[in-house]
C-alpha cells in the first residue's frame, strides 16, 4: 500500500518526485487543477469505478452497486495556494481512492454505493472566495461569485467557462439531500496537536468557520514636508494602535475561555501609498476563528469599541464591514464515535479535536451527516513548500478510510466474511 500512495502522491501532483523548494500551484479553475483532476480519473478508472464531472467541475469516482441503495461519499480537493504543499486536499482524494483498492484487494463487496468526490476550487487563492465546488453540491454558492476577479481581472464566470464548464448550469450541481447518505473528509492537521498529544489521527468535533472584518480608517493625505506634526490627519498612526489590540485581546480572552480563539491582522492596503504623501486611507482585514461563535462575536465587538474610541481622539473616520460573520460547523457526533472506535481497532489513538481551518466538509455538514478525519504534518507547516506528511501517516488514514467504509457499507454477511478474511 505504500509503494502505491507514493506512486500516487506524486501523479496526483503532477511531478515524478516531490519538490519542496518551488511547491505547487494549481489555482481554482485553472489547467493544472485541470490536469490533477485528469489524473484522478485515470486512477479511479484503473480502480474501475465509474467517473463522472458535475456541473460546477466536481469529479465523482463510484463504486456501484444499485441505483436504488444510499451513497457513503468520501474525498477532498487537489487545487493549492500559490507556491503551497502537495499533501493539503490531495492526501485526502488519495487516501479515498487507495481505501477502495484497499477493499477491493480483499475482495470486499459493499452493499451500498460508494464515491470518492475530488472537488473543484476548495482554495480561496485565486478568487478571494473558498470551496466553490461543495458550495455549488449543497446550495451555498454567493450571490455575486460570477464576477469576483483574480489578480489578473479574470472573473470566476471567465474561469469556469475557460475550464470547459457552463456558467449557467453550476446550479444544476446542486445534489438533492437523498442523493447521499454521508460524507468523511480526510485532511493533513495543518497544526501540531496530533504531535503534540503523541496522537495518530485527529477526529475533529468542529470547524472554525470566521468572522472577517474590514477596517478602514480615513483621514487626510497631504505632503509629508510641509504639513506641521500638530496638523495631520494620519490614517495609518491612527489604525497602527489597533494591530497590537487585536492580539493582545484575543489573548486575554483565552484566559477564561472555555475554548479556543484566534485572531489576526491579516491583510492591509495603505493609500496613496506614496513616500512623500501622508497616508489618507488605511483598510485592515481580520480574521477571527473560534468554535465557540460566542467568542467571536464578542471580540468583534471589543474591536468596533475600540475603534470608536480612536475615531473620538483623532481626526480621523473609522468604516467597519463585515466580510464574512458564518457559524461554525459541529460534525455528526455518530460519525465521530466510529472513527474514534475504527482507531482502536486498528490500535491508532484518536484525538478529538477542532479545526481552525475551513474544509469542504463545513458545507457537505449542512445537508448530509459529516466527519473529519486529521493526519499529522510535519511541524505543521502548510500553505508552503515544506508542507508534509509521512507515506506511513498516509497509510494510516487510508486504513481509517476503509474501516470506517467497511463498517458503513457492508452487511452484516459481508463483514463477517471481511473480519475473517483480515484475521
Amino acid at each position: 500500500m505504500q509503494e502505491w500512495l507514493t506512486e500516487h502522491l506524486t501523479k496526483l501532483n503532477l511531478v515524478d518526485e516531490m519538490n519542496y523548494d518551488t511547491g505547487f500551484t494549481r489555482l481554482s479553475y485553472s489547467e493544472e487543477e485541470k490536469q490533477a483532476h485528469e489524473t484522478f480519473r485515470h486512477i479511479a478508472l484503473s480502480l474501475g469505478l465509474e467517473v463522472h464531472q458535475d456541473e460546477a467541475g466536481n469529479q465523482w469516482a463510484t463504486w456501484k452497486v444499485d441505483d436504488k441503495v444510499p451513497t457513503v461519499a468520501v474525498g477532498s480537493h487537489v487545487d493549492t495556494v500559490r507556491s503551497g504543499g502537495g499533501y493539503d486536499g490531495v492526501a485526502g482524494v488519495l487516501a479515498g481512492l487507495a481505501s477502495i483498492k484497499l477493499l477491493k484487494d480483499r475482495d470486499f463487496i459493499p452493499s451500498k454505493n460508494i464515491t470518492v468526490i475530488c472537488f473543484a476550487s476548495e482554495e480561496s487563492a485565486r478568487f478571494g472566495v473558498s470551496t466553490i465546488g461543495s458550495k455549488a453540491l449543497t446550495g451555498l454558492l454567493e450571490d455575486n461569485l460570477a464576477e469576483v476577479k483574480d489578480s489578473d481581472g479574470v472573473s470566476v464566470r471567465e474561469a469556469l467557462e475557460s475550464y470547459g464548464l457552463t456558467w449557467e448550469n453550476l446550479p444544476n450541481a446542486e445534489l438533492r439531500a437523498d442523493e447521499l447518505e454521508s460524507f468523511l473528509e480526510l485532511h493533513i492537521e495543518q497544526g501540531t496537536q496530533i504531535e503534540d498529544h503523541g496522537a495518530d489521527i485527529g477526529v475533529v468535533r468542529g470547524v472554525a468557520c470566521p468572522i472577517r472584518l474590514q477596517v478602514t480608517f480615513s483621514g487626510m493625505a497631504n505632503h509629508t514636508g510641509t504639513t506641521p506634526m500638530d496638523k495631520r490627519s494620519d490614517a495609518f498612526v491612527a489604525s497602527a494602535p489597533l494591530i497590537p489590540f487585536v492580539e493582545e485581546e484575543a489573548k486575554k480572552m483565552n484566559e477564561d475561555a472555555p475554548l479556543p480563539l484566534v485572531a489576526t491582522v491579516s491583510t492591509v492596503q495603505l493609500s496613496p501609498n506614496v513616500m512623500n504623501v501622508i497616508p489618507g486611507e488605511v483598510t485592515l482585514g481580520i480574521d477571527i476563528r473560534s468554535v465557540e461563535d460566542e467568542l467571536k462575536i464578542e471580540l468583534a465587538k471589543r474591536i468596533k469599541s475600540f475603534c470608536e474610541e480612536i475615531e473620538r481622539e483623532r481626526s480621523v473616520t473609522v468604516t467597519i464591514k463585515t466580510l464574512v460573520d458564518n457559524d461554525s460547523v459541529f460534525l455528526d457526533p455518530n460519525i465521530q464515535e466510529t472513527l474514534a472506535n475504527v482507531a482502536k481497532q486498528l490500535d491508532y489513538k484518536p484525538l478529538a479535536m477542532d479545526s481552525g481551518a475551513g474544509h469542504d466538509v463545513m458545507n457537505m455538514a449542512t445537508r448530509w451527516p459529516s466527519g473529519l478525519i486529521f493526519i499529522p504534518c510535519q511541524e505543521g507547516i502548510s500553505h508552503h513548500p515544506k508542507e508534509y506528511a509521512s507515506i506511513e501517516d498516509l497509510e494510516k488514514g487510508t486504513r481509517m478510510i476503509a474501516e470506517y467504509l467497511r463498517i458503513e457499507t457492508g452487511d452484516e454477511h459481508e463483514n463477517n466474511n471481511w473480519r475473517n478474511r483480515t484475521a
